[in-house]
Parts: structure tokens; sequence; C-alpha cells
């Protein structure tokens, strides 16, 4: 479940209101098989996405063949000048960082992706031992229930404290902030 996609105002009363549309996409639409064969149906292609404020690089093991996919990168970085937040989530961290998009900031990834991050990319501060970096306008977060806890720190940055905390009561989900 994701974190985004429960996220209310007012909860529980008539005039509830659900702050986030989410939305997936893929390269050409078509579906997309993930690690151990999930499915994941997409909204849109790249080409026919419309604008977003927040997008969210998922990870896996993937990344790996789409750090050179000149499509999906020209994408994103054409994007990330359009949007208030590019984030990602574990190894997606490798695409931003593909693009040049954390050059000169501080980032994080899977643990098991920390050392590659540094040596293939040099001019990126790379963090180890937190669930997230935000650096402003890019946040990266490291593996997979990492990524909870960014989306709860961009739901509390985005709408405030309460809101997290609402949320993530809604999830069942134990949040320090």
């Amino acid at each position: 479940m994701n974190a985004f996609s429960v996220t209310t105002l007012h909860y529980g009363q008539p005039e509830e209101y659900q702050p986030f549309q989410v939305s997936t996409i893929s390269e050409s639409g078509k579906m997309v098989t993930a690690t151990n064969g999930l499915k994941i149906v997409p909204d849109y292609s790249i080409s026919h996405a419309p604008h977003f404020d927040l997008i969210v690089i998922p990870g896996g093991m993937g990344t790996r063949k789409e750090v050179g996919n000149e499509a999906l990168l020209r994408w994103i970085g054409e994007r990330n000048e359009q949007v208030s937040w590019m984030t990602s989530v574990c190894t997606g961290a490798f695409l931003l960082a593909q693009i040049g998009l954390l050059d000169g900031k501080s980032a994080t990834t899977h643990w098991l992706s920390i050392d590659r991050l540094r040596a293939q990319y040099p001019e990126i501060t790379v963090r180890d031992g937190v669930k997230f970096v935000d650096e402003d306008k890019i946040v990266t977060s490291a593996g997979i229930s990492a990524g909870i806890h960014m989306a709860f720190h961009m739901v509390e940055r985005l709408l405030g404290k309460q809101a997290a905390l609402n949320t993530a009561k809604i999830m069942e989900f134990d949040l320090e902030l």
C-alpha cells in the first residue's frame, strides 16, 4: 500500500479530501513485470503522462538496465525541470545520478548498492545508515521500506505533521516524527 494513496485530509468527515492523485507510468504504457513476477499495469506511457508535482522513481534490479535507457533518462531530466519534487526509492537513485541530478548533493540508496553508487558517481556525497536524504527538490531513500519513511516525510513536508501521523495511523505504521 502506498502512503500517498491513503493520505487524506479531514479523515472520516464528509468533506474528506485526498491530496494526492497516484498514477503509474512505464516507458511504453504497457504492463511491466517486476521482481518475482509482480505485474504492474501503468496508467500512462512517458509520452502521454500528464504534469505531476511529485515523481517517485522506483528501484530494483531493473535499474541496472535502465541507466542506459536514453528515452527514460531524457524524460526524467525533462520532468525534473517541471516538477516541484523528484524522489527515488532504493536504486532509483542511479537513474537520477546518471543524468547528473545528484551531482554536488547528498543521496542514499539500498545498502547493498551504496559502494557502487559511491564508485560510479564520485561527485555525490553518498550517505549510508539513513532512511532518506532530503536535498530540497530531490529526495532519495534507501531500500524498499525506507521508501515508506520517505513518503511520510513528503506527506509531512507538504501537508503537515498531523497529516503524516493520521496516514500512519490508517496504515497501522509506527511512525516517529
